[in-house]
């Protein structure tokens, strides 16, 4: 019987592991009994091969003093048997819990020990951290807004902001009947100002110009120039790409943008190709309504000219962001501190400088604030349920800084990363059409499945891999759920993307800091660029003006009264459709609904506007709106009506 009262009875009870938790309990068995004097204390250990127990957090690696750690730590051998896996799979018992221990630990803690020292109190370590970014706030709006709203180009004012796509003739269908809707045609003339990087601004849906259709390039039609003046481009057809085109002509930086002046030249032919700075233009020799050149030179109207020069200040303003948010992550030990800083400067580093929207600069504020609220409250969600179980606790500052930092900036920057991968948007459409998207998306496809096989193991070892698989059982079986909805579309835009891929990175190693902060910059990117999309869209907004994939009108052979004059007669159209439209070199010329109820639409008749000029003709159906306006079915392919009068 033990005995109830006295000295061993109360090291009994002390020991008893009710008394304790797991880790409570170890460091009581090893702690030596007072009631015994030195008789348990020495170098010697009290039992053959029994170590001090050590709490499994304080170690990164199971490497370290994996021999000694046998009893403290069980973790089942890999079995094929089903029982065996499933054993194996729920990870050594007790887990052992991921923490990086940092190299260098003295150099990586100097830092927020010097903060430690200077300001010890809590209260003076907010207020340093709030001065810091309302420093950062002071600094980047004023300078963005100097970039933005001070500077004036002689004789035109302000230069209006284009984006990389844009241009005056959007395409033949939205200008209305002989380009109407996209007027004035000349006499105008305007400043403009262009981002870096609009070499990569190509298209992502075919075009069509003249007889033939161009994907993934440029569009630049155009622009052989006059002469040797290198402040004046040749003319450009009306629906190239403004930004693009002052690139191919040299006027502006691919690195830095640049701005330029636009003059409307009105109705032109023969619009030669050249190949210049890194781009071809697209020849196109009819007559189009529309061309324009661009100069870098201004003039107010009298002789005084003077060079158009200004350039996108997004580089630099992203130097001073990075400088800044270095400083905060290797003295901010914090870790929903650090985040919340990150978060908020980067946020609107994206949405104002590095990938803003085309707006002016307080329309461009509105925007993002919009966008800020509703992206702030998802960022907490993200960090409550799992960045904070990488952040946490962790002494790695300058790691934090290279990884996790430095990959949040590598998804932030999405458009001068990740946007290289000729990848344009995740849907089955794409992909078969993008010239390479197939391979990128195997690469993609195989290193996710190995970062997949890496982040598994780490969660075994931690007892968790069974709670994360359930997990993302349930965002498959969604997924799955809402590619069965009938007449929509699956669209996984890259920042739900990220949401759905950062709770696997929820453990603090080295490869999860690094993962973790791409996909929290990918998320940030895609919130403050483009605010929240619809994971289930139309197959029509999808298309972005690509083909809708209906059967184009048959149409019967012309009557050619003359070389320079044809008809056509149209059959019966089907009750579906309300009407017929017809391109004549890329220009909507001819629009006809049905007749009276009947299924019968006007006859086209057209004369050829200038001799010895081919002719490319187009026919599609077309639908009015219940409230107003068109749309239009698919085209036909090009027809061409040839000089001599033959039509093929």
């Amino acid at each position: 019987m033990p005995p109830e009262n006295g000295p061993a009875a109360d090291t009994l009870d002390e020991l008893n592991p009710a008394r304790y938790n797991g880790e409570d309990y170890a460091l009581a068995r090893d702690r030596p009994s007072a009631d015994y004097g030195d008789l348990e204390q020495g170098s010697a250990p009290l039992l053959p091969g029994d170590f001090p127990a050590r709490r499994d957090s304080e170690h990164g690696s199971d490497f370290d003093f994996e021999v000694h750690r046998q009893n403290a730590r069980r973790d089942p051998p890999f079995s094929c048997s089903r029982a065996g896996f499933i054993a194996w799979c729920k990870g050594p018992d007790p887990p052992h819990i991921y923490r990086v221990n940092p190299w260098f630990p003295k150099w990586q803690a100097a830092p927020a020990q010097l903060v430690e020292r200077w300001l010890p109190r809590r209260r003076m370590k907010i207020a340093a951290l709030l001065g810091g970014l309302l420093f950062w706030v002071v600094v980047f709006f004023s300078l963005l807004k100097t970039s933005l709203t001070d500077q004036e180009v002689l004789g035109y004012g302000q230069p209006v902001k284009l984006s990389c796509h844009q241009s005056l003739w959007n395409n033949a269908t939205d200008c209305g009947i002989n380009g109407e809707l996209c007027r004035p045609f000349e006499d105008q003339s305007f400043a403009f100002r262009c981002p870096s990087g609009c070499a990569a601004a190509i298209l992502l849906e075919p075009y069509n110009v003249g007889e033939r259709e161009y994907n993934y390039r440029p569009l630049v039609i155009g622009g052989k120039p006059f002469g040797l003046d290198d402040h004046t481009s040749g003319l450009y057809r009306g629906d190239s790409s403004i930004c693009a085109s002052a690139l191919h002509a040299g006027l502006i930086s691919d690195r830095k943008g640049g701005c330029g002046i636009l003059h409307r030249r009105g109705e032109t032919s023969k619009f030669e190709n050249v190949t210049q700075n890194g781009i071809e233009s697209i020849p196109f020799m009819p007559h189009f309504p529309m061309s324009f050149m661009l100069t870098s030179q201004a003039s107010s109207g009298t002789s005084e000219t003077k060079l158009v020069e200004c350039s996108d200040i997004r580089w630099s303003l992203f130097a001073f962001t990075v400088a800044v948010t270095t400083a905060l992550s290797i003295t901010v030990t914090s870790a929903p501190a650090f985040f919340s800083a990150i978060y908020f400067i980067t946020f609107f580093q994206v949405a104002m400088a590095s990938d803003p929207p085309t707006s002016s600069f307080y329309e461009l504020v509105s925007i993002c604030l919009g966008r800020f609220i509703p992206g702030a409250f998802v960022g907490f969600v993200l960090y409550y349920f799992c960045v904070k179980y990488t952040l946490r606790d962790l002494d790695a500052h300058l790691e934090k800084t290279i990884l996790w930092l430095g990959g949040c900036w590598v998804g932030a920057l999405n458009t001068d990363t990740f946007d290289h991968i000729p990848i344009s948007r995740l849907t089955p459409h794409d992909i078969q059409q993008q010239p390479g998207a197939a391979t990128a998306l195997s690469i993609i496809i195989s290193s996710l499945i190995m970062i997949t096989f890496v982040q598994a193991y780490c969660f075994r070892r931690e007892g968790r891999f069974f709670p994360m698989l359930r997990l993302y059982g349930l965002f498959i079986l969604g997924i799955l759920v809402l590619v069965l909805v009938p007449h929509m579309k699956l669209r996984i835009h890259h920042d739900l993307l990220a949401m759905l891929l950062i709770p696997g990175t929820a453990m603090q190693t080295r490869p999860s800091l690094l993962f973790q902060g791409i996909l929290v910059g990918l998320y940030i990117n895609g919130i403050s660029r483009w605010g929240f999309g619809s994971i289930l869209q139309t197959p029509a907004s999808l298309l972005d003006g690509a083909k809708l994939g209906t059967a184009p009108p048959v149409i019967n052979p012309p009557r050619i009264e003359h070389q320079n004059r044809l008809a056509f007669s149209f059959p019966e159209l089907s009750p579906h459709v309300d009407g017929i439209s017809v391109l004549v070199n890329d220009v909507l010329r001819f629009r006809s609904l049905k007749l009276n109820n009947s299924q019968d639409v006007a006859d086209f008749v057209w004369n050829r506007g200038f001799e010895n000029e081919i002719e490319h003709f187009r026919f599609g159906y077309v639908h009015a709106h219940a409230l107003g306006g068109f749309w239009y079915e698919d085209f036909t392919e090009p027809s061409a009506w040839a000089v001599d009068g033959s039509f093929s």
